[in-house]
């Protein structure tokens, strides 16, 4: 194996600030679905072992975005980079709120604390409010798209390369506005309000533009955009430009993807939420005044139709 590829693959960064959360919160998770498991049959069926998998490897994707070879290669490549982004931003977020971890943390909480947690977000108190009033749908569009390109503007995106502390900055925006984002989108607990799925749909696709735009600026640009890469040593003989086309195109396609496949898995959920509604009974639908055209006057053809209908 090429000794560089070795060592990069070895630079495991095991950051105590990052692995302390993470187990935190595995813990807290895990602990709290241990315990609705262990209280029967009916508590099972939400404690699922599919929730708890998604919900741990949601914590996984974060620790591969944040202390592997992932995270060293990012100050050297920027398609190692926007690879990063996108494990923060489009993978673990949907991950940990498909397993609908508001439950499992209450459980995994002490009684006490629990009690208090709850009464934080029982309806009518003043902190589920503010929590209401902050992130509205249309303040938490905004401020996951301004962040979203902000961060891609050449010059915060060298300051948060040539800066630990600014980088670290970035990533916790970054993964924080996903959060929000993609709780919208998910829909897990809290609820603090009912969004319908075709607001949903329009939410999830307004970001697809964006994203668009940022990857192929940087897919189709004639010269390099972030200066910091031209100094950086260049890996495996990927020069900048192409090193910050193959940037773009991860940023343009499977970034956008993701969104395309929520919006698809949304469109899913309305068709079959139209499969399931109960068929109109016949006398709403099946007389002649139901199915004549607006404007149309009744005829003495239309009243023994009429007739017939009712007769038969």
């Amino acid at each position: 194996m090429d000794p560089v590829l070795n060592a990069l693959l070895l630079s495991w960064d095991w950051r105590l600030d990052v692995s302390a959360v993470l187990l935190f919160m595995g813990s807290l998770y895990s602990l709290g679905w241990w315990r609705i498991r262990r209280q029967g049959t009916g508590r099972q069926r939400l404690a699922t072992g599919r929730r708890l998998a998604s919900y741990l490897g949601g914590l996984l994707l974060l620790a591969i975005a944040l202390m592997s070879p992932v995270d060293v290669l990012s100050g050297q490549l920027l398609l190692m980079h926007m690879i990063q982004h996108k494990l923060l931003i489009v993978f673990a977020p949907p991950l940990l709120w498909a397993a609908n971890p508001l439950p499992f943390f209450l459980w995994g909480l002490p009684p006490r604390p629990r009690r208090q947690a709850a009464r934080l977000l029982s309806p009518g108190s003043p902190f589920r409010h503010t929590l209401r009033a902050l992130t509205s749908p249309g303040l938490v569009w905004l401020a996951f798209v301004s962040i979203l390109v902000g961060w891609h503007d050449p010059n915060a995106y060298n300051a948060a390369l040539r800066s630990r502390l600014v980088h670290d900055l970035e990533h916790l925006t970054f993964f924080g506005s996903a959060m929000l984002f993609w709780w919208q989108v998910v829909g897990a607990g809290p609820r603090l309000r009912s969004l319908s799925n075709g607001v949903r749909l329009a939410y999830v696709l307004g970001v697809v533009p964006v994203n668009m735009a940022i990857g192929v600026t940087l897919a189709f640009a004639s010269q390099p955009i972030y200066n910091y890469y031209t100094a950086a040593p260049r890996l495996w003989g990927i020069n900048v430009m192409l090193d910050q086309m193959i940037g773009g195109v991860i940023m343009w396609i499977p970034g956008s993807e993701m969104y395309i496949y929520a919006a698809l898995i949304i469109i899913a959920r309305m068709v079959q939420s139209e499969a399931d509604k109960a068929p109109l009974p016949e006398a709403e639908w099946a007389s002649v005044e139901a199915m004549r055209a607006p404007g149309w006057a009744a005829s003495s053809d239309d009243e023994s139709a009429s007739y017939q209908t009712q007769t038969c």
